[in-house]
């Protein structure tokens, strides 16, 4: 089952002199096993839309559908189920880890999701070799952490529960190269040979391009572009008219449709297909 919105709408502090709107009417649908890129601007509803997906949100007007459950206004609902399949993982690590050590911290959403201690344990240690964090940390506290291992920590504490759907707010943030694109593949292969919907909220769109099924742009509260990433390549230049910045290779393909007086349909955005893309342009001027 997707995830769906219908025409949700979301305020802090509604009904009171110091409401603010963060989310107008978003219609959107994420179907299972998609890996999708959410962008757009600081304060355009990112973080407010993806806190909707796993109920720490409930929408002020309209439905989320998540797998086969409701929420709604007034609507009671066993958050707890939804919050077992459904992953968030935080902006920050330090809103999310809490406990005295690693261990306990991985161990935390197995157990109070029903699992005995020794399970328990076994599915921290998997999401650790899943992270490649060095299984000596598990021992010491989480604030004892560097930056980037909080952020794996709270990473792999999500991973230990086994969600169906992952949804990750900025998770590649304090990380450093390498640990960006093994964190990219590893989500990947949850989402192509585990049928895991992986949901992330991201500014570095270069890094998911070629990965994603699907792109969600997000604009002052709205949906402003939903599809794939080709659908967002014809409609880049609109994007970037909104300030949404765009990927380099779609910014070097454009460059050369203005130069050349070419249109382009790429295959792909990955450095390879780039270079196949604009090897192929090239090979046509030079036919004329």
């Amino acid at each position: 089952m997707p995830i769906q919105f219908e025409e949700v709408s979301y305020a802090y502090q509604a009904e009171s002199p110091l409401e603010q709107e963060a989310l107008k009417a978003v219609s959107l649908t994420v179907d299972s096993g998609q890996f999708a890129a959410i962008i757009g601007a600081t304060g355009s509803g990112k973080s407010t839309l993806v806190q909707h997906m796993n109920g720490i949100l409930r929408p002020t007007k309209g439905t989320v559908r998540v797998l086969d459950m409701t929420i709604r206004p007034g609507l009671k609902q066993n958050m707890k189920e939804i919050r077992r399949r459904v992953g968030l993982v935080f902006q920050f690590p330090e809103q999310q880890l809490f406990e005295e050590t690693v261990e306990k911290d991985l161990c935390f959403g197995p157990r109070n999701f029903g699992a005995g201690p020794e399970e328990a344990k076994l599915m921290a240690h998997q999401a650790m070799e899943l992270m490649g964090l060095d299984p000596v940390l598990l021992g010491r506290s989480p604030f004892q952490l560097s930056g980037g291992q909080m952020r794996k920590v709270a990473i792999a504490s999500v991973l230990a529960m086994d969600p169906d759907v992952l949804v990750l707010d900025e998770p590649t943030a304090t990380l450093d190269p390498q640990s960006r694109e093994d964190l990219m593949k590893l989500l990947h292969r949850l989402s192509t040979e585990k049928n895991k919907t992986v949901i992330l909220v991201t500014h570095r769109l270069d890094e998911l391009l070629e990965l994603s099924d699907r792109i969600v742009v997000m604009y002052e509260g709205s949906v402003l572009f939903a599809g794939s990433k080709k659908e967002f390549f014809h409609q880049s230049l609109m994007l970037e008219s909104k300030g949404i910045e765009l990927p380099k290779s779609i910014r070097l393909f454009h460059n050369l449709e203005r130069s050349f007086g070419v249109k382009l349909d790429p295959s792909g955005f990955s450095p390879e297909k780039a270079a196949e893309t604009i090897a192929s342009a090239l090979g046509n001027i030079s036919d004329r």
